[in-house]
């Protein structure tokens, strides 16, 4: 019973989820919740083609390199209670959270009567509108499938597919050390979907499947060997790592990385205890995880305390220096997957970045074999509240009928899902439509003015105006660094959405704002949407050589809350910007800034230089209702979500920083807009 107590507790830590808000009507023939959705929840949920499966654990599978990995295989059994010996596709999950938590997840989910009485239970505890306001929407995923996704799903296994779930090079019990995204950790997973197509079992047609760092190394493969793939389903994935996580806008993404290198390379180092008990205990499994313990903490601590570019040590450097081989090793170009894509992101998401790049991206894929849902959750949060009345159906049921439609070609009718379907932020309400962002969207500039808007009810650093027109007068706003982002969406977006439980500090950034310089636009008068990136363009001055810049576009309703609908950051030596892969819109304004993020870029700035950066944001869909105003708050630092490199942080000094209002050279927020606001 112990056992069965810990179990559930491990899989409720590891899976607390976001309920979305209520949303409205879509206008596929699927729609986002309609009468194909509730038929495949019928096929997902209803009794299956066999009766049960059982598991293989710690099945060798050996590399060209001769490194071992290990992995669990889990096949239907027949009547008699052995395998089917009947060939049938298989999904595979290459995993660095080692394969024994996702199989305790998995069965804890699908434990009988238990497990759906206390997801019932806990989600009948209502705290909204305390100060645990956040509780019921991380609870909210466990019904949502993403544990299911996250481990194996019994009933897709049921249905007549094998799932091959194994350890990452270096992690759980595989032997090599974990490289994070290498070479030769990419090589491992092709050959990984290349072995599983060759085995008795298989009928040769090969899926994958996970969630994060299985959701990534899914495009990893899809594009490193096109073709090979038959379906792919990631959920809350990457390709651009170094933007998305690692070194967003410049900044290191301190907030993520040390809690996440601190439970890979925590839990790579638990043994396998049975195979201790059995006399079967892999030696040079122990080996490997002696020659490298920490991984990467090495380059996060140099990456801090280095006061010189020069000085980084050369696995620094590389991974903050373009075209060397561990930067390309960390993006994955999307343009050359040629196998059906079904993506789950988010706007609150670690990656959103890349996930709202992923459907111009998958350039060789027709609308039926790319799909993109992207919710307002975070990264344990997504899903939350899917298969609820007017949300997607459940992770688990998209997955099954995306399965069957490509693997097995069923005609289902998930290929006429909509391409895109869009939560559209603060409320929730899903649209959809062929293409993110939405057509009919316009960028509008929307100028930073000194006077005051007078539409501020709590303490903030300065009180500024937003307008259509341009500022006619001369004016400086100094912006100084402070800690007051440990309670916003940003802070909690770093922390993958752990932190939501305290929400007043996701939905309502007012507390956040006394250290930011504020600029508020006039209330709207009918409804306006917003769909794509927002830009920051920003007249800026320094004390010292160097500086780091956050900013966010809220949205402020009646009674003053302010919502973050889109954030970003920008370390002012790094504002260098690749004009061939960046996009303007026709006026020459950019509309989607491509840093090259690059030491052979990095430029310091003479104190008191007045210079304009352009800080790139994050991709929203997000809407403005009658009487909502417009707002950019600017700060000069960031923490926890994201720090200043050791350089930068050493040239800047923390310092203040100061916006310049100039009529001559204006500052501007570029939005993309259904409909011009003054």
């Amino acid at each position: 019973m112990r056992r069965r107590l810990t179990s559930v507790l491990i899989a409720v830590l590891t899976a607390l989820p976001l309920v979305a808000a209520p949303v409205g009507t879509g206008r596929s023939d699927a729609a986002v919740y309609g009468a194909l959705a509730a038929q495949w929840t019928r096929t997902h949920d209803g009794k299956q083609k066999y009766g049960g499966y059982s598991v293989k654990p710690d099945v060798p599978i050996r590399m060209s390199d001769g490194t071992v990995l290990r992995g669990n295989l889990i096949r239907p059994v027949g009547r008699d209670g052995k395998p089917v010996s009947t060939k049938l596709p298989t999904i595979v999950n290459m995993t660095p959270y080692t394969k024994m938590v996702s199989a305790l997840a998995s069965e804890v989910m699908n434990y009988p009567v238990l497990v759906p009485q206390l997801i019932d239970l806990l989600n009948g505890i209502n705290l909204r509108g305390t100060v645990l306001s956040g509780y019921n929407e991380l609870v909210g995923a466990l019904r949502g499938g993403l544990i299911q996704t996250f481990a194996y799903d019994p009933q897709l296994i049921k249905s007549g597919y094998n799932m091959l779930v194994v350890d990452v090079r270096g992690t759980g019990f595989s032997q090599g050390t974990w490289q994070v995204f290498g070479d030769r950790e990419r090589k491992d997973t092709v050959e990984v979907v290349d072995w599983a197509a060759k085995q008795r079992w298989s009928n040769g047609k090969i899926g994958m499947a996970g969630v994060s760092y299985s959701g990534i190394n899914q495009l990893q493969a899809a594009s490193d060997d096109p073709g090979k793939l038959g379906a792919i389903f990631p959920v809350v994935p990457g390709a651009d790592l170094v933007r998305d996580i690692i070194a967003p806008g410049g900044g290191l993404g301190f907030g993520f990385l040390l809690p996440w290198l601190t439970l890979v390379n925590s839990s790579k180092m638990i043994p396998n205890i049975a195979s201790m008990l059995n006399g079967t205990f892999d030696w040079k499994w122990l080996a490997d995880r002696i020659k490298d313990p920490l991984t990467y903490f090495d380059v996060l601590i140099d990456a801090l305390a280095t006061r010189n570019v020069k000085d980084f040590a050369p696995k620094t450097r590389d991974m903050m220096t373009a075209n060397s081989a561990r930067r390309k090793s960390l993006f994955t170009d999307v343009n050359r997957v040629q196998t059906p894509t079904f993506a789950i992101g988010g706007w609150n998401d670690l990656f959103t970045n890349s996930e709202s790049r992923l459907l111009s991206g998958l350039s060789q894929l027709p609308n039926a074999q790319k799909k993109l849902i992207m919710d307002d959750g975070y990264h344990i949060t997504s899903s939350s509240n899917f298969g609820q009345k007017g949300h997607p159906p459940r992770i688990d049921v998209l997955a099954r009928a995306w399965y069957d439609r490509w693997l097995k070609g069923i005609h289902n009718g998930i290929d006429r899902y909509s391409p895109a379907t869009l939560a559209s932020e603060p409320t929730g309400n899903f649209l959809q439509g062929d293409t993110y962002p939405l057509p009919g969207y316009t960028y509008q500039r929307q100028y930073l003015r000194g006077t005051p808007s007078r539409t501020v009810n709590t303490p903030v650093a300065g009180d500024g105006s937003l307008s259509s027109a341009k500022p006619t007068r001369r004016a400086t706003r100094e912006v100084k660094p402070g800690l007051s982002t440990l309670c916003d969406r940003d802070a909690a977006q770093a922390a993958a959405g752990v932190t939501i439980l305290f929400d007043f500090c996701g939905k309502d950034t007012r507390l956040s704002e006394v250290a930011a310089q504020t600029f508020t636009g006039k209330p709207v008068s009918s409804l306006t949407r917003i769909s794509g990136t927002p830009v920051v363009h920003l007249r800026q001055r320094l004390k010292a050589t160097d500086g780091y810049w956050h900013a966010t576009v809220n949205i402020v309703s009646p009674d003053g809350r302010s919502q973050i609908v889109s954030m970003g950051q920008l370390m002012v030596s790094l504002r260098g910007v690749d004009a061939s892969k960046s996009t303007y819109a026709p006026n020459g304004d950019l509309t989607d800034p491509f840093l090259y993020l690059s030491l052979d870029h990095y430029s310091k700035v003479r104190p008191g230089q007045i210079l304009d950066i352009d800080i790139p944001m994050s991709a929203t869909q997000a809407a403005l209702k009658p009487g909502d105003r417009l707002r950019v708050d600017l700060y000069s630092f960031n923490f926890p979500k994201s720090v200043p490199l050791g350089p930068g942080l050493w040239s800047s000094q923390l310092r203040p920083q100061y916006i310049e209002i100039d009529p001559a050279n204006p500052s501007w927020v570029n939005v993309p807009l259904s409909k011009a606001i003054r």
